[in-house]
């Protein structure tokens, strides 16, 4: 009877339906997992990469040497890329005789907002599937839930005489789903919370970089201009 009752042998006795929604659910939950653990490491870097170029950035480094220093890094990405980004259309328009300072510091401007953009794309990457995730494995483990009664009431319609031992290990298979459906969706909703707070602090932080920045180099614009 013990091994009847177990999770692996309700589990085995469930209907193909039930199966396949347990399969499913186990199975997404497994990739959130992995991108979990993903994305925190990924935010994880781009905050220490933050913290480390403003570090240098506002402890009086210059700005062509830092740009050399940055530019010859591989696969550059976060504040560093959009200072580059934003640094080098700067020098580039400088160099253009016919440009006006106004002119200079939109463009410079709008290709660190391209950047950042792409950069904040990047941080986002797999938290739309967080968020399906926690919003609808509930309901699929409900599905299941309900599919699993479903069946012990039909079973139960066939004999003379009910029993609660006839319809425990139907009942029990059926919450099983509703088991596993929040056990898919509870660390779903956590991490997307989580990770979007980070991404929105991190957005605020390259939104705040790129203002100063840009006045930095509207000053220093102007007063070549004069």
């Amino acid at each position: 009877m013990q091994s009847e009752m177990s999770i692996i042998g309700l589990f085995l006795e469930a209907s193909i339906v039930v199966q396949f929604i347990m399969v499913l659910l186990l199975t997404v939950s497994i990739v959130s997992w992995a991108f979990i653990f993903q994305r925190n490491s990924a935010l994880k870097q781009a905050s220490n990469e933050l913290q480390s170029f403003e570090d240098k950035f506002w402890g009086g480094a210059d700005l062509n040497s830092l740009y050399k220093e940055l530019s010859a890094r591989p696969n550059l990405s976060g504040l560093p890329l959009i200072f580059c980004t934003g640094f080098k259309e700067y020098v580039r328009l400088r160099k253009t005789s016919s440009a006006i300072p106004e002119a200079i510091m939109d463009g410079t401007y709008r290709s660190m907002r391209v950047a950042m953009s792409r950069e904040v794309d990047e941080l986002e990457l797999r938290l739309p599937f967080l968020a399906t995730v926690g919003s609808i494995s509930p309901y699929v483990g409900l599905l299941g839930t309900v599919w699993g009664i479903m069946n012990s009431f039909i079973a139960l319609g066939q004999v003379k005489q009910a029993t609660l031992a006839m319809v425990a290990p139907g009942i029990a298979e059926a919450l099983i789903a509703t088991a596993i459906g929040l056990f898919a969706a509870i660390p779903a909703v956590v991490a997307y919370n989580r990770f979007s707070s980070k991404v929105e602090k991190l957005e605020n932080a390259y939104v705040n970089f790129m203002e100063e920045f840009s006045a930095i180099l509207n000053r220093q614009n102007l007063a070549m201009a004069k």
